[in-house]
């Protein structure tokens, strides 16, 4: 009987892309490493891991657990009582599964489960996207064996420096280029013309649509555009599609979208940093001035200061996000260099490193080819 819960990992994390895809790129590896294992992800019943995470194939359950909103008095009303209900359903769940180890990404889902699973002696082991950490990650670090952050800058917010290992942001091993007219024929995009990929995030970002809406007519006839507004957002933007204009609100085939790329507009979000780094990719940051300590920014200032990306602030980005990107697309030479330069800060090898180290936390001795 003992047995049967030897293989068992959990998994949490969501709200956003940048809290989902890393603990998914991790439970990816261990698949691939130990296919004997068994995988349920936890996470809340109405943000994006309700749906990607089924849509993957894993194994879910949703706790009510909500985050504590700063500028909404009335929500924080029923703030204690779910988070109340989202520990005695945490406790549950982890009774029942008993996960040899809980592996979650810092977001407030997180908290409760792994709390839960940590009573239950699972291993906890935490991933840190961003050089400032959430409070859920710094509450937890005590429970933690092991902290992986993406970022050195990290550090200094921690406690318990003997737990800290920078091991980068985890990238699914299935976020691969292919081949770029392959990838503008699935778009149902033309081949011979140069690509622009918007990317705001699974909650889009209001300045950069703001500022793509108002230069839409550079766009579609000579330079395509693949346009991610968010799902917020999506309702506000979808007349502007036309032929060279796509307009999404959730990108699935990622893959796809990337390969086309000429050049990527993006928030400086971790996850986005971890995936054009490993794909070779040149970008424009504009990274959003809504995140604790700066943080975008400062992550993306220091690529850009080794000739790797291009980084407009987001309070200037009416008057230099859209010259910036037809400059940069009428030199070649200056894309090239972008795109090489910005594999120097890739960490490819991430999600291994992270299950080797639950591999060894749990004693497992996996078979690797």
């Amino acid at each position: 009987m003992a047995d049967q819960y030897k293989y068992r990992f959990l998994f949490s994390g969501g709200g956003t892309g940048g809290h989902l895809f890393p603990v998914v790129a991790v439970a990816e590896k261990l698949k691939e490493v130990l296919p004997a294992c068994e995988i349920l992800f936890v996470g809340t019943p109405d943000k994006i891991e309700s749906r990607v995470i089924p849509e993957l194939g894993y194994n879910y359950r949703a706790i009510p657990v909500a985050g504590f909103a700063r500028n909404n008095g009335i929500k924080n009303i029923l703030f204690p009582f779910k988070l109340f209900f989202s520990l005695i359903k945490s406790l549950a769940i982890a009774l029942k599964y008993k996960p040899l180890a809980a592996i979650g990404a810092g977001a407030y889902v997180t908290g409760p489960i792994l709390w839960a699973s940590s009573i239950m002696g699972a291993k906890i082991v935490l991933l840190e996207q961003n050089s400032f950490p959430g409070v859920t990650n710094r509450m937890l670090e005590k429970k933690a064996s092991t902290v992986h952050l993406a970022f050195e800058d990290s550090k200094q917010y921690f406690r318990y420096p003997e737990k800290l290992k920078v091991t980068g942001n985890p990238v699914r091993s299935s976020l691969q280029l292919i081949d770029k007219n392959e990838a503008k024929a699935k778009l149902g995009l033309d081949p011979d013309k140069q690509t622009v990929v918007v990317l705001g995030g699974s909650l889009g970002a209001k300045s950069i649509n703001e500022t793509i809406a108002g230069n839409i007519e550079k766009f579609g006839k000579d330079i395509q555009l693949v346009w991610q507004t968010g799902k917020i957002y999506y309702e506000n933007y979808k007349n502007l599609e036309k032929p060279g204009v796509k307009v999404l609100d959730f990108i699935d085939d990622m893959a796809a979208v990337y390969s086309s790329a000429d050049l990527i507009v993006a928030r400086a979000g971790a996850t986005t940093i971890a995936e054009v780094t490993n794909l070779g990719l040149p970008v424009v940051f504009v990274p959003s001035p809504n995140v604790a300590a700066d943080h975008q920014y400062k992550n993306a200032k220091s690529i850009a200061d080794l000739n790797a990306a291009v980084v407009i602030k987001d309070i200037e980005i009416e008057k230099k996000m859209i010259p910036e990107v037809m400059a940069s697309l009428g030199d070649t030479g200056r894309l090239n260099d972008l795109g090489n330069n910005i594999k120097k800060f890739a960490k490819p090898d991430a999600a291994e490193k992270i299950v080797d180290d639950l591999l060894r936390l749990t004693g497992i001795k996996a078979r690797r080819d």
